[in-house]
């Protein structure tokens, strides 16, 4: 048995799209234990990632003392860094690996080019995000192959999100997921767009929208103002900041259909295969884009959704303003005729 330590340090959306290269490491290298250290917010998601053996949690402004104990006195085998930041490549070189890998991007002057013995040239300008994880695995003489972004929440995920259904009336019901919060001012939608879609929502098709998001006071003031866009007996059910995130993953892995900007949300709708609507302005569709059948992708540089595949890599990017609402409405009205 080899023990692999797997590095991935950034947001929760990045963590996700990491999921399918941990879950084919474990596929083609089944004996082996895998032991992944995560940023912050975004370790909340790995009790659904089965590839993982152990797990260890970086938390920012935090001694971390049983982090930095565990890399030290345990004996890894090899080393994936996903991540290539200046504590990632600590991380690994503390680690003692005998075969340390990351990307040759990553590598470039001292001490960087000493840390690590394998890199790999894969570029993320030409490769969707999982692809691009994916080919880290060469290193380990692992080929690139296709591999499902997937989730498995624990059974108790699902109670939390069944209260909140059950306590407005929705229990057994079929519901939509609007996630309109961003940790980025520049990728928020306008409220009373996003007002338009949810009226558009249950007036044509008889869905009520749930709000998800977190505690961040901008996010919550944004979902405030597309309240106050729709009439005061509108029935809408927010639980933003109310749910743990493995437990927003259960209402989104139940919703009829989810809409939301490009963030980590939208990463675990595509992990579920739920019909889906992403909004993307200043970020690259080709390097986040959920690729299932049922996703819909709305670019603020066309006029019309873009199809999941094939798909153009590189291309100009656009504001978020400049997606209008009837867009959205006609690719909603679209999804669900072939739902």
């Amino acid at each position: 048995m080899s023990r692999i330590l797997a590095i991935q340090l950034k947001r929760i959306g990045d963590l996700v799209l990491t999921v399918p290269a941990l879950t084919l490491l474990k596929r083609k290298r089944p004996g082996d234990h895998v032991t992944l250290v995560t940023w912050g917010a975004a370790g909340q998601i790995v009790p659904a990632v089965p590839a993982v053996d152990e797990h260890l949690n970086y938390r920012p402004w935090r001694p971390n003392g049983a982090l930095w104990l565990e890399l030290l006195s345990q004996r890894f085998d090899a080393v994936l860094d996903f991540n290539g930041s200046d504590r990632s490549i600590l991380f690994s070189w503390l680690s003692g690996a005998a075969l340390r890998a990351t990307y040759t991007k990553r590598t470039q002057g001292f001490p960087r080019n000493r840390v690590f013995h394998r890199t790999s040239e894969a570029s993320l300008k030409h490769l969707h995000t999982i692809d691009h994880m994916i080919a880290l695995l060469e290193c380990l003489d692992i080929p690139s192959e296709p591999e499902p972004l997937a989730l498995s929440l624990p059974a108790e995920s699902g109670l939390r999100a069944e209260e909140c259904l059950a306590g407005a009336g929705l229990a057994g019901q079929p519901y939509a997921v609007v996630h309109a919060g961003t940790a980025r001012d520049e990728k928020y939608w306008l409220p009373e767009r996003w007002a338009e879609v949810i009226r558009a929502l249950l007036e044509e098709h008889g869905l009520p929208t749930v709000l998800t998001g977190g505690r961040d006071p901008v996010e919550a003031r944004h979902l405030a103002a597309i309240r106050e866009q729709l009439p005061g007996d509108f029935p809408l059910l927010n639980v933003a900041g109310s749910l743990s995130l493995l437990e927003t993953a259960a209402l989104l892995k139940n919703a009829r259909v989810a809409l939301g900007v490009d963030t980590a949300a939208m990463h675990l709708a595509a992990a579920f295969q739920r019909p889906q609507i992403v909004l993307y302005g200043p970020t690259p569709p080709w390097l986040w884009r959920p690729r299932h059948e049922n996703a819909v992708i709305i670019h603020a540089t066309q006029v019309e959704p873009l199809p999941v595949e094939p798909f153009v890599v590189d291309g100009p990017l656009g504001a978020m303003g400049d997606i209008r609402s009837p867009t959205v409405i006609r690719a909603l009205r679209d999804l669900m005729k072939k739902l």
